[in-house]
């Protein structure tokens, strides 16, 4: 078994190792080496498989290339009944177990696909009639979160533009197509309006292990806006952007930075030679600015995100 978890660990090092701050592609690697210990575990509960027999039977897995031609295995046979210890055929264990894995991947993919649709099954639960939600950026889980809410309230939404990227327009473009009375302003305009705010709700680039996140740039601004009229902050995002990862300097050492062109261009001249410009594309917004986060597995406070990350992953993965 440690033959196979260590190869899956090896290709999830090389996606992560392409693009570091994409934590999505590594988590998704480290629920699918939790599944498959999770199998393989069940497969072999109470069972007596010898280490020799268990490791030929692995390695014969892996270096499957094509299914072979063998007889069918009974329905009759379930997960718990493998026949590991089948003296004639030493593959027996893992040719049964690979259908069962194969399964638990499926399983992970099933989720990916149905994501949106599990975040915003409950959305008119947290949505009331009359209320004004502030939202920033262009996030398609909040996109569909609003949409699936506006099926039964009427809400408005406060969008706002998202400088220097201007993300804002097109969820407003997009709200607005879908009948939601929708406003654009500007992202000065925050803490003006966050009095007549009744909720905020952002997306997430990726949950941190201390209930913090990074989220597109402004969302610190709304946060902290809204921390200061009592207003609440709700996230939206699957349960694939939880990460085990954290470190002590989240403002300083983990932020990916834009083109600084596209705050203070080259045409503005003597000013540039006068000031620092620096252009972060991530915030880091900390847990005791977020009320809640609104998974596909649920709903849950910022303190419950280290008790998830330890039901979800292996403590073994936190560093592929």
């Amino acid at each position: 078994m440690e033959q196979l978890v260590e190869i899956i660990r090896a290709v999830g090092r090389r996606l992560v190792e392409a693009q570091p701050k994409e934590h999505s592609v590594g988590n998704t690697v480290r629920k699918v080496l939790h599944h498959i210990r999770e199998e393989y575990q069940t497969a072999t509960r109470g069972t007596t498989v010898s280490t020799t027999q268990t490791d030929i039977s692995i390695a014969k897995f892996v270096l499957q290339g094509q299914p072979r031609k063998h007889a069918a295995i009974p329905k009759t046979e379930s997960k718990t009944t493998l026949k590991e210890n089948d003296p004639d055929d030493p593959d027996s264990f893992a040719r049964g177990l690979k259908p069962v894995l194969m399964e638990a991947i499926q399983d992970v993919l099933d989720e990916l696909e149905t994501v949106y649709d599990n975040i915003s099954k409950n959305a008119k639960d947290h949505i009331h009639s009359d209320e004004i939600i502030l939202t920033l950026g262009m996030s398609k889980t909040v996109e569909s979160f609003l949409k699936a809410a506006a099926h039964a309230r009427n809400y408005t939404v406060i969008v706002a533009e998202t400088a220097p990227s201007y993300d804002g327009r097109e969820m407003a473009q997009s709200l607005s197509s879908a009948g939601i009375s929708t406003f654009l302003v500007p992202d000065s305009s925050i803490f003006a309006l966050m009095s007549r705010v009744n909720k905020v709700i952002l997306g997430a680039h990726v949950i941190l292990a201390n209930g913090g996140m990074f989220a597109i740039s402004g969302s610190l601004i709304a946060a902290t806006a809204a921390r200061a009229h009592s207003t609440p902050v709700v996230v939206c995002a699957g349960q694939f952007k939880l990460t085990p990862l954290w470190n002590l300097y989240h403002e300083y050492g983990a932020l990916d930075f834009g083109n600084p062109n596209d705050v203070l261009g080259f045409e503005n001249g003597d000013l540039l030679d006068k000031v620092e410009v620096v252009n972060p594309y991530y915030d880091y917004v900390q847990p005791e600015l977020i009320d809640a986060y609104i998974t596909n597995d649920g709903d849950h406070p910022p303190s419950s995100i280290y008790r998830l990350l330890k039901e979800t992953y292996d403590d073994e993965d936190n560093e592929l």
